[in-house]
């Protein structure tokens, strides 16, 4: 079965340690009332860092990836998936990192580079490629984030499988850009698995602007998809829905005939909640990695 994931994103290091099986046990009801569990088989646990003073939510100090792998075991038994920003970590530090990952139970990383202030290689660590590249006998899975509407995306991502990339975290999509862009990629190796991701926006992005910013780009194509996204937060719900699901379809479709494996990643950036999960549950009953062929 290909991997469908939900994000968990760190609670606030504030709240105490017990936030994170807390919400763990929420999401496992949630699953279970809109009769997904068992179809998601994974958790994404980012892990998160200060990036634009301009950031519409604050980010607080968050809880710790292996702390929330820990504590989530219980309630959610499912695979864990990590983000590893590399671009900041020493190389002696990073091979201690995911010695810890290893010795937890975690197989599967995807590395992530600089903010977007940044240009590409800043930072005293490493970059994505280079940790590609150290920890291919290490980890099973070694991931990269890919943007479909960042110019030169497709050299981009071509040169980060090169260097040992076997799966790809896309931004939240917007648009079926990226069913045009994996064609685009010169590949002489295997094809990567692509997690193509998918939220739910809820009314408060009106108000907020917390998705508009996470993929907010000079390209025009990022401003279109940012424009969706206010879009579709105005909507009733219903419409909601059906204009969510109906990009589902469009992305499902393209992609799938660019002949890579696919896999679904599923966020909710304003919380967990039963509007997202029966959205999520529709957009597998179109389809699912589960499927058969």
């Amino acid at each position: 079965m290909g991997t469908v994931a939900l994000e968990f994103v760190p609670p606030d290091l504030a709240h105490g340690p017990d936030r994170a099986s807390e919400t763990a046990e929420r999401v496992s009801e949630l699953l279970s009332a809109e009769g997904l569990l068992g179809r998601v088989n994974a958790l994404l646990i980012p892990g998160m860092i200060p990036e634009d003073d301009d950031r519409p939510v604050e980010l607080r100090e968050k809880m710790d990836v292996l702390d929330v792998h820990r504590a989530t075991r219980a309630a959610l038994p499912l695979e864990n998936i990590v983000t590893q920003v590399t671009a900041f970590s020493s190389e002696e530090h990073l091979d201690q990192r995911i010695e810890t990952l290893k010795s937890a139970g975690i197989d599967r990383a995807v590395f992530v580079g600089v903010p977007r202030t940044l240009v590409d290689g800043a930072g005293p660590g490493l970059a994505p490629v280079a940790a590609l590249a150290r920890y291919e006998n290490t980890l099973s899975d070694r991931g990269v984030v890919l943007i479909p509407t960042r110019d030169d995306e497709a050299a981009r991502f071509g040169a980060k499988v090169a260097a040992g990339a076997n799966l790809a975290l896309c931004q939240m999509l917007f648009s079926d850009l990226i069913a045009e862009l994996l064609p685009s990629v010169k590949l002489d190796g295997p094809k990567p698995e692509i997690l193509l991701s998918f939220g739910y926006v809820s009314k408060i992005e009106e108000r907020t602007g917390l998705i508009r910013w996470l993929i907010r780009d000079e390209t025009d194509a990022a401003r279109r998809e940012m424009e969706t996204v206010f879009e579709i937060a105005g909507k009733p719900f219903a419409a909601k829905k059906a204009a969510l699901v109906e990009l589902y379809r469009r992305v499902i479709g393209g992609v799938q005939a660019s002949g890579y494996p696919i896999g679904l990643h599923f966020e909710c950036p304003y919380d967990f909640n039963r509007y997202a999960f029966e959205v999520f549950h529709a957009m597998l009953d179109v389809w699912s990695p589960s499927d058969p062929a």
